[in-house]
């Protein structure tokens, strides 16, 4: 009688070496192809296009959040706030034809991206502002004076 029970492993083990770690991860890259994106910021992203790098950093008086978008304008791209979380999301066209000696190359690239980002609880949202420059978005989140205020500390009692 065989005493041993198949198990099935829903992710791969460590590797150790680094040659050991890039296989996993070129594994992976293929297991993933055409699936649905990792990240818990994006949404119906493909593998395809990949998601922005954003960075967010805190100042004295606001926060502030780079997003890298080289290639996109400032029409390309949106930008919306709902349920506590900043959405920014945009979709590219880029469209290219070349003749030469009789010979006609037209390229199309097309991708879209979405990234949703909770904000922090002391953010002022109607005071929200963004600017883009080069290829780079830059959205300033001012921080609300009032917050503070609002919170409190709650006394514990105890049950008898």
């Amino acid at each position: 009688m065989n005493d041993q029970i198949p198990v099935t492993v829903s992710e791969r083990p460590v590797q150790e070496s680094p040659l050991g770690w890039l296989r996993t991860e070129i594994d992976r890259l293929f297991d993933d192809f055409g699936g649905p994106a990792r990240s818990i910021f994006t949404s119906g992203l493909s593998t395809m296009t990949p998601a922005p790098a954003l960075e967010l950093a805190e100042k004295e008086n606001e926060y502030r959040l780079t997003a890298e978008l080289p290639g996109l304008k400032e029409d390309d791209v949106e930008i919306s706030i709902a349920d506590g979380a900043l959405t920014l999301s945009g979709e590219k066209h880029e469209e290219d034809e070349r003749k030469d000696n009789g010979f006609l190359l037209r390229e199309r690239r097309y991708g879209a991206f979405e990234r949703r980002v909770p904000l922090p609880a002391d953010v002022n949202q109607d005071a929200i502002n963004a600017e883009f420059k080069h290829g780079v978005l830059t959205i300033v989140l001012p921080k609300d004076a009032q917050a503070a205020e609002r919170t409190r500390k709650i006394a514990i009692t105890a049950a008898s």
